[in-house]
């Protein structure tokens, strides 16, 4: 009877400790995952807005890279197009800006999206879920996107307050 129980708790043991090997996986296959549908729909510029910014071909050359961010597939096609980003935010901040966009408005939104950017691209490197940060970097773009409506849309002349 002894060596029934001590059997028993030997079996009993083993199967305790061993480990599910299926669920690890699917906790890592959800964690290494994109979500393209939660991204939010990006804002559109106005015509008065689209005028001044279709001559900034650094501009038009991130908004493209933008474009390539809703048709990703996997994270190994994220991981590219966000080195494409990286890419061309770099020449974007390099590049001369149209004389009513270079504000410090426009400006410190970019910087804001580069970090988002690169707090997307440390997601994806580090295998975590990346489509929070994704949304955030999109929500960032959209804002840049709408302080070129702010701006054009201002009709206030500031030399008119300061001369006062």
């Amino acid at each position: 009877m002894r060596k029934l129980i001590l059997f028993v708790l030997i079996v009993l043991s083993a199967l305790g400790c061993k480990e599910d090997k299926s669920d690890a996986s699917v906790k890592d296959s959800d964690q290494n995952r994109f979500e393209v549908e939660k991204l939010p729909v990006r804002t559109n510029v106005n015509a008065k807005a689209k005028t001044i910014l279709k001559d900034w071909q650094e501009f038009n050359a991130f908004n493209t890279s933008f474009d390539a961010l809703y048709k990703v597939e996997n994270v190994e096609d994220l991981s590219l197009v966000l080195e494409d980003l990286i890419e061309t935010q770099k020449q974007l901040e390099e590049s001369i800006y149209p004389e009513s966009f270079d504000l410090p408005q426009v400006k410190s939104r970019q910087k804001v999206l580069k970090t988002f950017i690169l707090k997307t691209s440390a997601a994806v490197q580090y295998r975590i879920n990346a489509t929070e940060p994704a949304i955030d970097m999109m929500e960032a773009y959209n804002a840049l996107r709408n302080q070129f409506n702010i701006i054009v849309n201002n009709t206030l002349d500031i030399n008119l307050i300061i001369d006062e």
